[in-house]
């Protein structure tokens, strides 16, 4: 009896360690980074599932939320922080307006936002607050055309459309065809932008394409 008293004080212990590592590690990050998916060059992408609500024909869709990323300064963003209740239904049909589809929502609440230390409502509050931010290039918008462009040029363009961003708060990440994957766009924990940390992304193509959006 002594023994399995010991044995559950033990067991009681361990998973008091694990619950107090989890809530350290969500909100402990530095930075929120805003990755914003370009859907038509994703949607060229082979071998994996597409969203139709992103890449079904007619959809006439170019940047989309991936997502909002604790981050620290250096290195990965935790992820996974803490057990996901799923979002609800009316949370969800408020997020379609950012993100492409309702799987997306889901994924990014339980791999990203148990690890911001934020309630649900507060987490996609922030994901609304930080991409009302960011305007989008007109030039990049909606290309009729396929574009292809330095990733220093998109930088800028980026820049350019937000003059009110600090040096810095934009980085680019891109597929290996030299497709544009993502724009990312920092913010710090208020939400005002900031420098991107070491860990945001470069990309290294000489030359990034976006193709059209249609």
């Amino acid at each position: 009896m002594l023994m399995l008293s010991g044995f559950s004080a033990l067991l009681f212990l361990c998973l008091a360690m694990a619950a107090g590592a989890a809530e350290a590690q969500a909100g402990g990050f530095d930075y929120y980074l805003l990755s914003l998916s370009y859907a038509p060059d994703f949607c060229a992408q082979p071998g994996s599932y597409k969203e139709p609500r992103e890449c079904g024909a007619g959809r006439h869709t170019g940047f989309v939320v991936h997502g909002l990323w604790p981050q620290p300064n250096a290195g990965r963003g935790p992820s996974k922080c803490a057990p996901a209740q799923p979002v609800g239904e009316p949370l969800v049909r408020v997020m379609l307006r950012y993100f492409p589809g309702e799987s997306l929502i889901q994924h990014e609440w339980a791999a990203h936002g148990t690890c911001s230390g934020l309630s649900q409502g507060d987490y996609f509050a922030a994901v609304r607050k930080a991409r009302d931010k960011v305007a989008i290039p007109p030039s990049l918008a909606a290309p009729a055309n396929a574009l292809e462009l330095s990733p220093g040029d998109l930088v800028t363009a980026f820049t350019a459309a937000n003059p009110s961003f600090p040096k810095g708060a934009f980085a680019l990440s891109c597929y290996r065809d030299g497709e544009l994957q993502e724009a990312r766009v920092c913010f710090d924990k208020s939400l005002s932008p900031q420098p991107c940390g070491n860990g945001a992304g470069l990309c290294r193509n000489r030359v990034v394409t976006l193709l059209p959006v249609n």
